[in-house]
């Protein structure tokens, strides 16, 4: 592939303007209609009562860390400053509250996603093409859409842990003397981001596969190259594909990564997460202080391995395998409203039965069908061109994975998606489609690294399907939006929606 890095040069400032345009779309799409429904939605019940608990000093026990929680309620505090968003009203948390003052924070925050996803996009390729695309199809998804319309903690999950790898990125591409700073904010953000739940240590542990990997393909080039003969070392010189030995030490992705030292991921990535972690308990604690900080993490990991894992336990469970498909979605909220009117023989009335006049409003926590279909065929054909790299590099001295660009961009999507994926395969407790969010992100830089690719590609083909690509998502989105927004349907157009039953 054969892609500029240089920023355009035209005077318009087109990547900005599709920036502004991406984030304006985000906050509009995760603000419009934020009190529509006065109640409390699917895990609601739990999240918007305990950061009102905070401000009421009720204390509570909860079975995941206290981060996300704190952020609800300082959601719920600063919208009493505002003289805006308390139309309605209700008491379901404990104090009489309206709905947009627990999910407001949760909106801002769902809006900032798309962003951070573009500077990772950027940070790793140098690319603001890529960074544009990647942002689009961030502000496409379904799920993560609903997710920030209402009092759930996930997404404050998720900003954290991008947070700490886009500052990890930052790191990389920073002089020694600035590093040491980047890599203890990021060391912050993933202390916070396994302060909201414990799954956010999949962000952190692909940090440091991606990290152990580089070290030993960088071992393993150093040692291939020792053994070269010198005119099997000048044979390489002439190639164009290689780099010669004296020349390893040039700072490619992979290269920067050996820059970081185990002592920095010891410290800024190991000793600094604890503490935070450790940190974000306190108040909780002063709140309850019938559990200390220790009993709280037994009492927590034996409720999840207490749990169970079938839909007796909740009709949503789904396995982790089932994730990337998109197989069992989660109904966060449904209500009826109407009546079908009852049928009126022809013999009594020559007019035909009036149409029905029922509407349903519904929530469901699914993705964008065709970005998640298409990010897992991103994710497989990436792990593909990965392993056929890797079986080349080390049967032909005339290859270098040191070198090259789309060879550390792919190994890095590759296991931070399987990082925050394969955990799951050992968790027994009932688990929700939610869960896969942490590794969704990684497909999709996955699928907008592919089409962007293409949208670049000389060839008109390639060029083509890139773009129709584009158009399949945003067009899967509008069509499924009803669902993540919660607007009216008809049985007929909620049916149209509901393409397998397993999404019912």
């Amino acid at each position: 592939m054969n892609l500029s890095k240089a920023p355009s040069q035209s005077s318009v400032p087109w990547f900005w303007i599709g920036m502004a345009g991406v984030f304006l779309l985000s906050a509009f799409l995760r603000f419009w209609g934020l009190s529509r429904f006065n109640t409390l939605v699917f895990d609601e019940v739990y999240f918007a009562k305990y950061g009102n608990n905070y401000l009421t000093n009720t204390p509570f026990f909860d079975v995941h860390p206290p981060l996300g929680k704190y952020l609800i309620a300082v959601g719920i505090w600063l919208s009493r400053l505002l003289p805006f968003g308390n139309d309605a009203r209700n008491q379901l948390t404990g104090s009489l509250l309206s709905p947009w003052s627990y999910r407001w924070l949760n909106a801002f925050t769902g809006s900032l996603i798309p962003l951070v996803v573009a500077a990772i996009a950027y940070q790793l390729s140098h690319r603001r093409s890529y960074a544009l695309i990647a942002a689009l199809f961030m502000a496409a998804d379904g799920l993560f859409l609903v997710e920030s319309r209402y009092a759930l903690i996930n997404v404050y999950l998720i900003i954290f842990g991008l947070l700490g790898q886009l500052l990890f990125l930052m790191a990389l591409n920073s002089g020694a003397g600035r590093r040491a700073i980047w890599l203890a904010l990021s060391g912050i953000c993933f202390g916070a981001c396994i302060s909201v739940k414990w799954n956010g240590l999949g962000f952190l542990l692909g940090i440091y596969l991606v990290w152990i990997s580089a070290w030993v393909i960088r071992w393993i080039e150093k040692n291939k190259y020792k053994k070269l003969s010198i005119k099997e070392e000048n044979s390489v010189l002439n190639t164009g594909e290689e780099i010669p030995l004296q020349e390893l030490e040039n700072l490619t992705f992979i290269q920067k990564l050996t820059e970081i030292d185990f002592r920095h991921m010891l410290f800024e990535l190991g000793a600094i997460p604890a503490v935070v972690y450790r940190l974000a308990w306190i108040p909780h604690i002063q709140l309850n202080p019938e559990r200390g900080f220790w009993e709280m993490q037994k009492q927590i990991l034996g409720y999840h391995q207490r749990v169970g894992g079938d839909v007796n336990i909740h009709p949503y469970c789904s396995a982790w395998y089932t994730w990337p498909w998109m197989m069992r979605p989660v109904g966060y909220f449904f209500k009826k409203v109407g009546k079908t009117p009852e049928p009126v023989s022809s013999l009594i009335s020559p007019f035909p039965p009036s149409p029905p006049k029922v509407v349903y409003f519904d929530v469901h926590a699914m993705g964008n069908p065709a970005l998640w279909w298409l990010s897992t065929l991103a994710i497989a054909i990436l792990l593909l061109i990965l392993s056929q790299r890797i079986i080349r590099a080390t049967t032909n001295h005339n290859l270098s994975l040191v070198q090259s660009t789309e060879f550390g961009v792919a190994l890095f999507l590759i296991l931070n998606y399987v990082a925050n994926l394969l955990p799951w395969v050992k968790v027994t407790r009932c688990a929700f489609l939610y869960h896969y969010m942490g590794a969704a992100i990684f497909a999709f830089l996955a699928i907008a690294w592919i089409v962007d690719s293409y949208v670049q590609s000389y060839n008109l083909w390639l060029r083509a399907i890139g773009v129709t690509i584009i158009f399949a998502i945003l067009l899967a989105f509008v069509y499924w939006m009803p669902l993540y927004l919660g607007l009216p349907l008809s049985p007929e157009s909620f049916g149209s929606r509901m393409w397998f039953r397993s999404w019912i």
